[in-house]
Parts: structure tokens; sequence; C-alpha cells
């Protein structure tokens, strides 16, 4: 019964380094914001202030254009589907 503990157990620890690595990591990143506490929200805070990508809008003639290429390749799909 000890052999089948013994992965978990490592699991375990493993998941412990991994929470004391975060923790170390967040108190860093507080400390560079310069605020007291590290909490998780530190970093969605960061997160939040990046700026966010600009919509790209494609014209009228861009997207029939597309839309043309689009058509000519099921076209092309069901001709050799017809055909086999």
């Amino acid at each position: 019964m000890a052999n089948t503990s013994q992965p978990l157990v490592k699991r375990l620890r493993h998941a412990l380094v991994l929470a004391e690595k975060i923790q170390a990591l967040e108190a860093e990143l507080s400390s560079i914001l310069g605020q007291s506490g590290a909490t998780s929200s530190t970093a969605a805070a960061v997160l939040s202030t990046r700026k966010t990508r600009k919509k790209r809008n494609l014209s009228p003639e861009a997207r029939e254009k597309i839309a043309a290429a689009q058509r000519a390749r099921w076209a092309r799909f069901k001709k050799a589907k017809k055909g086999a």
C-alpha cells in the first residue's frame, strides 16, 4: 500500500514547490508595482492595463475578393469530387 501513495506524495510536494514559487513571484510583482501584499489580482491588474488590439476592418472590395477566392476553391473541390 505504501508504494501506491509514493507518486501522490511526490505530486503533492511538487505542487507545494510550485505554490511557493507562485507566491514568491507575486510578492516580487507587488514590490515592482509598489503595492503592499501579494494577491492574485495583481497579475490581473497588470494584464488589464495592456492596450487592447484595435479591431481591423476590411473594405467591401477586400471582402468580395476573399469571398470570390473561397467560392473558386469550393468550385475546384466540388469539381474534383464529382470527377472522382
